[in-house]
């Protein structure tokens, strides 16, 4: 005797308005919650979902690595751009706004192209940075007089450590100083997070620590030093933009002019 299946009612509902909803948004993907797992990180999570770490973290908050097993992360939208779209009508059908959506995909301008891929917030995030992360050995972290989340001051340490923790201090400074001339410059985003995650119009993150998940790694007591000096403005670099290993066979890289070649790595404008 065969057992017939019996759905409960709401899987049952999810599932016959499936085929409903990729009719009427064939561009857009169906929403996902992930709860979290004992041994699950921002990396692995996203590598699960092929998302970005900056649109899972600003889509939820998540300014710091701490994740809890049973926690819900919503995970973005991702919606592909048709022609007639703009970021104003995107906005509108998904109820989001403008300056929502180009901030989850770091967009510079609205300009957007068919074919283009964006993530979509959603609507319960309004995007308001955590500063729930502390550091007991650091205190009034402060930038241009402004006080700085503990949260940012721990990424821009994790990064330093994790591109530099081999080289001389006055190296860590360096990268550290490094991130914080493109934070400075229109040319690049202008938050610690928003610099770190980034990535590039061919979907390239800008560092390789993203990428490989040392940026998850704890920040050296070095690097959390070197944070801070960079922050009070010690710059051995003089305003460098890139910081690349001498021996990188970038074309880009290598034709940028040098600030200074430090250690391993040489550092350009």
């Amino acid at each position: 005797m065969v057992k017939k299946l019996i759905l409960p009612k709401r899987k049952l509902i999810c599932l016959l308005l499936l085929p409903v909803l990729l009719l009427l948004f064939p561009a857009i993907s169906i929403a996902q919650v992930h709860t979290v797992s004992k041994g699950d990180s921002i990396y692995r999570i996203c590598l699960m979902y092929d998302v970005n770490q900056y649109a899972l973290r600003y889509n939820n908050n998540l300014w710091t690595n701490n994740i809890n097993p049973g926690q819900q992360l919503n995970i973005p939208v991702r919606y592909t751009i048709k022609q007639g779209d703009s970021l104003y009508l995107i906005g509108k059908k998904f109820g989001t706004d403008v300056n929502r959506i180009k901030a989850i995909n770091q967009l510079k301008s609205d300009i957007i192209n068919p074919g283009q891929v964006l993530y979509l917030p959603s609507k319960s995030n309004k995007n308001t940075y955590s500063n729930t992360y502390s550091e007991p050995n650091i205190q009034n972290v402060s930038r241009g007089g402004a006080r700085l989340s503990m949260a940012d001051f721990d990424l821009l340490a994790r990064i330093i450590t994790a591109e530099a923790d081999s080289e001389s201090y006055a190296t860590q400074v360096a990268v550290g100083a490094t991130v914080l001339n493109r934070v400075d410059s229109p040319l690049f985003p202008n938050s610690i997070p928003g610099v770190v995650y980034q990535v590039s119009e061919n979907g390239r993150y800008q560092f390789e620590p993203v990428l490989n998940g040392y940026i998850n790694k704890p920040a050296s007591e070095s690097g959390k030093k070197a944070a801070l000096d960079a922050l009070n403005g010690v710059d051995p670099t003089n305003g460098a933009l890139y910081f690349f290993e001498s021996w990188v066979p970038n074309k880009f890289l290598q034709s940028r002019p040098v600030s200074k070649v430090m250690d391993a790595f040489t550092f350009s404008f």
